[in-house]
């Protein structure tokens, strides 16, 4: 006998299972997210840390959710979810004490809405700070903006939500290698993320911005193959093409405006409900049964689990191929692991580089690495994982208190920071913990070149996430990846995470898969969730489906 029955329930309160819930609600049907934790929203979270007064983001730092079809679909502006929208956009400083300022190339100019328009005066700064060094390398990024704004944008926008094509049916990036002027040609779906820099960029500066960047958003290293996805999402980031957006309050701002939109429509939210299998009856889902005892009745069941999780753990007595099992035992995870950081300090980093560029250093997404390709490509991943993480980091950070004061106390200011680690197997849980600890002190004693005031002195408290902690607390991010399976070409699109289970269908007629194990891949605002509804409306004959515009 079930305890409750529900027209859907999706199992996983993360990121997204927080948006298919209030779509599933607004089609009609009666909803209930179970969520094994205390809190909702997986990634998109943000708690007290790592000092009194000060609010700090768990796995999430850098969102723009403000162009997500759910923040307009929803109303999330009324909700509450609102970003500040700096000038500023992606910078760089290098060991040399050279630096790149760029400036967003299209500014919000409804926050309701998401609405954009055309920075003029930002994209002719942009272009002079390339200029210092390289022309050519100017040149090209008023072309790829061109490329941008009148093919890259919308065909990605496309891509990211829409469920992905099959074989043989060119997807929406696939579209663009055959129009004139897209500036995209097929062996680009090829190269390496080392031969794209070099095929796209002349000077070693954005060379290295590019890479590190598109080691951010896909967790790709040099001799990686990020793909057209990976091509077409970073290299418009690296250009400052999209403005900057921080959310006020922190990511959790993004999952209380969710969870608000579907309470308003009757979902039903089950913290401390933990799955410990999916219920099948004659061939379909029927319902899940609790860890701690009990049942749910489904007629639709959707995880947000990933397919590992899911078939493997919740549907351990489905009967499985064996070809498929294997391809699920041969996900690749070993890409996106991190060292993911919050410092609470007395003032903001104060950086050698702004004398001789003014205002660099406060840019949202700030890179500070060393101006050394070689190292980059040819030592930086091998020494992360041997030793746990890169003598000579490339880091990404930002001080969000800057611009939004409510992140720490009046006065004091709090920095995120980002940079890749090992995978989790590769040390032992008390080598995580001492690792943290170097991390930390290397941290601070490279990041003293930079900015001198940038040391223990200034630093009221810290709260490092090893890949150990990440996996304990998200065990979808297998090996302490925030990727949720690598994001390399092989596991995108239409073959994410493998090529039979990359339609949100997953093995019975009635059950699906949300999650950021398949396309469109990792980090909030992705279409992983939007996608899997519009395969649910379709089946089910729902409506509100339509592709995003």
């Amino acid at each position: 006998m079930s305890d409750a029955a529900y027209d859907a329930v999706v199992i996983g309160g993360g990121h997204h299972g927080t948006i298919i819930a209030c779509y599933l609600a607004r089609a009609g049907l009666s909803v209930a997210v179970l969520e094994r934790s205390a809190h909702l929203g997986g990634g998109a979270v943000t708690s007290e840390g790592p000092a009194p007064g000060f609010l700090m983001n768990h796995c999430s730092h850098w969102t723009r959710f403000y162009g997500h079809p759910a923040y307009r679909d929803f109303g999330l502006y009324d909700e509450g979810l609102r970003y500040v929208f700096p000038e500023q956009n992606e910078g760089m400083i290098f060991d040399d004490g050279s630096s790149l300022i760029g400036f967003s190339a299209s500014r919000v100019v409804d926050p309701v809405t998401g609405r954009q328009e055309r920075a003029e005066a930002n994209i002719e700064r942009t272009h002079a700070q390339i200029a210092r060094f390289s022309q050519r390398d100017a040149d090209a990024y008023l072309q790829l903006l061109d490329a941008y704004e009148r093919h890259w944008k919308q065909a990605f926008r496309r891509h990211r939500f829409s469920p992905p094509p099959a074989w043989g049916e060119p997807d929406a990036l696939e579209q663009l290698l055959e129009v004139p002027g897209s500036m995209l040609e097929p062996v680009h779906q090829f190269m390496t993320l080392r031969q794209l820099a070099r095929d796209f960029f002349e000077s070693p500066e954005l060379q290295i911005l590019f890479m590190r960047a598109t080691t951010t958003s896909t967790g790709c290293f040099p001799d990686d193959v990020p793909g057209l996805q990976g091509l077409v999402h970073c290299l418009p980031l690296t250009l400052s093409f999209e403005p900057a957006a921080i959310a006020v309050g922190g990511s959790q701002a993004i999952t209380d405006a969710l969870v608000s939109a579907g309470r308003k429509r009757g979902v039903e939210y089950l913290t401390g409900s933990e799955a410990d299998r999916i219920v099948v009856s004659n061939g379909r889902a029927s319902g899940v049964e609790l860890a701690g005892g009990g049942r749910i009745d489904a007629g639709t069941v959707v995880s947000n689990l990933g397919l590992p999780q899911t078939v493997l753990r919740l549907l351990r007595d489905l009967p499985l191929d064996g070809r498929l099992r294997r391809r699920l035992e041969n996900i690749h995870y070993d890409r996106g692991q991190l060292f993911w950081a919050n410092l609470a300090i007395h003032e903001p980093p104060q950086y050698l580089a702004e004398s001789g560029n003014p205002g660099v250093g406060t840019q949202p997404r700030l890179y500070w690495g060393a101006r050394d390709i070689d190292y980059l490509t040819l030592r930086y991943q091998p020494e992360i994982y041997l030793r746990g993480f890169a003598s000579r980091p490339y880091v990404l950070s930002s001080v969000d208190s800057v611009w939004d004061g409510s992140r720490a106390p009046a006065g004091r200011h709090i920095v995120g920071v980002e940079e890749f680690a090992a995978p989790r197997r590769m040390f032992t849980a008390e080598q995580w913990r001492e690792l943290g600890e170097r991390f930390i002190g290397n941290l601070l004693e490279v990041w003293a070149g930079y900015a001198p005031n940038m040391t223990r002195e200034n630093v009221i408290a810290t709260r490092v996430y090893t890949p150990q902690d990440i996996e304990r607390e998200r065990p979808d991010m297998v090996e302490g990846g925030y990727s949720a399976a690598s994001t390399i070409a092989s596991q995108l699109g239409r073959f994410r995470p493998i090529p039979e289970l990359s339609g949100y269908r997953l093995l019975l007629e009635n059950l699906y898969d949300c999650s950021s194990n398949v396309h469109s891949g990792p980090g909030i605002g992705r279409g992983s969730s939007y996608n899997c509804f519009q395969q649910i409306a379709l089946d089910l004959e729902l409506e509100g489906v339509r592709a995003a515009a």
